[in-house]
């Protein structure tokens, strides 16, 4: 018999990062916003699932917002729904307009580069980066760019005992892991880690324990790689088992595993 195996802090400081109980090194947070040199705007946003073309961004008339819905379809038929992902963010400053947005999502990983210029003749002030339009100050961190809180990918909050949602989804599984045992005594898995391509993905067992892996490399302007590693499930003996017998799906930033019994 082969078992899930419950998300429990690998240490006593809790999850290294609480969007993701997989991840064991590099940025934190499901989203990352960066200032660049040139002020423009970069963005990445996880959204496991989604394929290259699943994507829609939207500037508002106003060109002070942007839209964001992103779809992410049912890959195998034991996944428990599809997911729908939905978020607004938008110009903190009151001196500026978007005017143009370049958008490009692999590997479950929508990343975003915003130009703005100015729009009005008030002196500049936008050293506030980007946030949800009704955003208020308090919301801010204390850093030289003011990440909105939760954004900044080295913040120390973003490590603990409680695993977060993902605050975008609106349909469908909001964690990184799920779990189905199957009839015939196989377990389903599903386990997102987005940014890691499909070549990327290592699947281990040993002593009765399956482990996955996997390495993101940094693209764009990311502040870094990622790398994830955690056990998915637990067999009822201490044996090693054969990779070739745990049947592997990975597409856009999310491995699936059927592990039989063994």
């Amino acid at each position: 018999m082969v078992v899930p195996l419950s998300s429990v802090p690998p240490s006593r400081n809790g999850f290294y990062a609480i969007n993701n109980q997989f991840l064991a090194n590099g940025p934190k947070g499901f989203t990352e916003f960066k200032m660049l040199e040139n002020e423009d705007m970069y963005i990445r946003m996880d959204f496991p699932g989604v394929p290259e073309k699943g994507v829609r961004v939207m500037v508002d008339p106003t060109k002070k917002a942007v839209s964001i819905c992103a779809d992410a379809p049912m890959e195998h038929e034991h996944d428990s729904s599809h997911r729908n992902y939905g978020s607004t963010t938008g110009l903190a400053c009151k001196c500026c307009e978007i005017s143009a947005v370049f958008a490009h999502m692999s590997d479950g990983v929508l990343r975003l580069l915003l130009t703005k210029k100015h729009s009005t003749k008030q002196i500049p002030s936008c050293i506030s980066f980007l946030a949800s339009p009704d955003s208020e100050e308090g919301r801010y961190g204390t850093g030289p760019q003011k990440f909105p809180h939760g954004t900044d990918p080295h913040e120390p909050a973003l490590t603990g005992r409680v695993l977060q949602p993902h605050p975008c989804v609106n349909q469908g599984p909001d964690l990184a892991y799920e779990s189905k045992q199957l009839e015939n005594g196989s377990l389903y898995v599903r386990v997102d880690m987005p940014g890691v391509p499909k070549d990327r993905f290592t699947v281990s067992g040993t002593n009765g324990i399956v482990m996955v892996t996997g390495e993101a490399p940094a693209v764009s302007h990311d502040s870094g790689g990622r790398f994830y590693s955690g056990d998915v499930a637990m067999l009822a003996s201490p044996i090693d088992i054969p990779s070739h017998r745990i049947k592997t799906i990975a597409k856009n930033g999310v491995i699936r595993l059927i592990i039989p019994p063994f």
